[in-house]
């Protein structure tokens, strides 16, 4: 016996569904993990994929609108100046060069006693890692390459 045949109502109601379209949340997982590959507009990690740039923060992981050549402005670091009290590094990967974070992030991050230091995104995931093996206060905002 194969399957049930799908009455109209159903398939209505599928058709319905679909013509809304894919519905796009907020990317976020809710915890700490490492960077397992990077590249190619995104990163893996935690068995997921994610396409485009990510803040990895001590309440989880986070999609961060923001792309390679955008200002590096003390706005688009909000959610990491909230969370302040349980970061003492951030590592911003800047995307494929390396470039310097402008004076008034770094005295926005400064005065909330977090040490920055900007690299390339490769480079910012791999020391992300080590540092997050060793359960330092590490804290990362990676650009998408």
């Amino acid at each position: 016996m194969g399957p049930r045949p799908v009455t109209s109502s159903q398939a209505n109601q599928r058709c319905d569904t679909l013509a809304k379209g894919i519905e796009i949340r907020k990317a976020h997982f809710p915890g700490r993990a490492p960077i397992d590959t990077y590249g190619n507009g995104g990163f893996r990690f935690a068995d997921m994929s994610h396409r485009g740039s990510l803040l990895c923060l001590p309440s989880g992981i986070y999609g961060w609108d923001i792309v390679e050549g955008d200002a590096l402005t003390t706005e688009r670091f909000q959610k990491v100046l909230d969370e302040a009290a349980q970061i003492e590094v951030l590592l911003v990967g800047t995307g494929t060069q390396l470039r310097p974070l402008p004076a008034e992030l770094k005295a926005a991050l400064r005065a909330r006693q977090i040490s920055s230091d900007p690299m390339s995104t490769g480079a910012a995931v791999r020391t992300f890692n080590i540092m997050l093996s060793e359960s330092r206060a590490v804290a990362a905002a990676l650009i998408a390459v």
